[in-house]
């Protein structure tokens, strides 16, 4: 930790004044345009620095900004790990019997505002989800609770809440919601796990000593269930390169999703000017994720770069794939697959699981194919190898009473 007043120092607009935190996040203004972020402690009348080795650039492009979001989440987080270490270092610091009279609603709809914010506001994203789950929350146990309230009787109680909930649909275009049924398993355990984010995340900010949802044993709570994701074999993904299309930009964005796994937003969103060629001569994509807002590189396959439209005169600004809204493409797609002889339900983001049952079926490693599309988490991947195992064990099974 360094002492002494840095010069050149200022306050970055956006970070909340915390008056009542003994420490700060800071900026100092380097002579190359970028700003070195620093902690700065008032502890017992004395002041004290701590540079973390951070940095802010001059934001100039979207990847600027994602970078610049990621270096002022990790400094917030040190932060919040140093305010925990003050508190239990018995300084006199006592700010957790405080910041838990808040209200969980309130910091639930902070963080959505933030999520909604980093999708543009105008994507269906996780933020979305941080609404349902705010109101089944009020629903439970009202608006007024606060982090004093959230004890492991209080979870135990929303999972049994929500093993009863009701299934809330909105209609386009109507403001009333109709029931459909109860909530899914699957739908009660995403709910369960962003809270149990939430609730990590508050521990983080010095709200909760501990969440308390680690005293719940995991068979207690919702589980994920696996679900029938459709893919395309081999032999399917060779009949649709072999069938015409009606719309060839189509036909190409999909396959060029088979060999590559990217979201059709992704893929819509893809300029010329995010393929770069690495050190080796390889082609590489570098783009920003458009449902995690992740930063991501990705090799692309010698199979892949064969359904890439000529560049032509094209400028690094201009899509590759200039695709309509999801509903014609997938309308398109619909009369391709018929086509092609195949009869299963095919919607554009099956390309995405035909990419990761290809890989796993060839043998990759899973870790290295979740990585590969982008997983936050390998147990999203685990369900593409589950749904393998449970088809190789349905095509053994056809074998039974084959002989007397």
């Amino acid at each position: 930790m360094s002492k002494g007043n840095p010069k050149g120092t200022n306050k970055r607009k956006g970070v909340k004044n915390a008056n009542k935190e003994p420490i700060k996040v800071r900026f100092k203004r380097l002579a190359n345009g970028n700003q070195s972020i620093y902690l700065d402690y008032y502890i017992n009348g004395k002041r004290q620095y701590d540079f973390l080795k951070l940095y802010l650039v001059p934001e100039t492009s979207p990847i600027d900004k994602v970078q610049n979001a990621e270096m002022l989440n990790l400094a917030n987080a040190v932060k919040s790990q140093k305010i925990v270490e003050l508190q239990n270092s018995g300084n006199g610091f006592n700010f957790l019997s405080v910041k838990q009279k808040a209200r969980l609603i309130d910091y639930l709809q902070a963080i959505a505002t933030d999520r909604k914010q980093a999708a543009g506001g105008v994507t269906r994203g996780q933020h979305q989800l941080y609404y349902s789950l705010i109101n089944h929350l009020k629903q439970y146990s009202g608006e007024q609770t606060t982090f004093k309230s959230v004890t492991k009787e209080w979870c135990n109680g929303f999972v049994e809440y929500l093993n009863n909930a009701a299934n809330n649909v909105y209609k386009k275009g109507v403001s009333e919601t109709f029931t459909s049924g109860l909530l899914s398993e699957n739908t009660k355990y995403v709910y369960i796990k962003i809270l149990n984010v939430a609730l990590n995340k508050a521990v983080r900010d010095g709200i909760l000593s501990n969440n308390p949802f680690a005293m719940i044993p995991k068979k207690a709570q919702p589980k994920r269930q696996l679900d029938n994701r459709e893919y395309l074999i081999v032999e399917e993904v060779r009949k649709l390169v072999e069938t015409p299309c009606r719309k060839q930009i189509i036909k190409d964005a999909f396959l060029f999703s088979c060999f590559t796994g990217l979201r059709y937003s992704d893929i819509r969103a893809l300029k010329w000017g995010d393929i770069i060629t690495d050190n080796e001569g390889l082609k590489v994509i570098k783009f920003i994720q458009q449902k995690t807002k992740k930063i991501e590189n990705l090799q692309i396959s010698n199979e892949a770069l064969k359904f890439m439209p000529d560049k032509a005169d094209a400028g690094a600004k201009d899509v590759i794939f200039p695709l309509s809204n999801n509903g014609y493409t997938n309308e398109t797609l619909k009369s391709w697959i018929l086509a092609a002889g195949i009869t299963k339900r095919v919607t554009f983001h099956v390309a995405r699981h035909t990419n990761a049952t290809l890989l796993l079926s060839l043998g990759v490693p899973i870790e290295t194919v979740s990585k590969l599309l982008g997983h936050a988490d390998i147990q999203t991947t685990q369900i593409y190898a589950k749904v393998i195992d449970k088809n190789k064990r349905a095509a053994v099974s056809k074998l039974d009473g084959l002989t007397d």
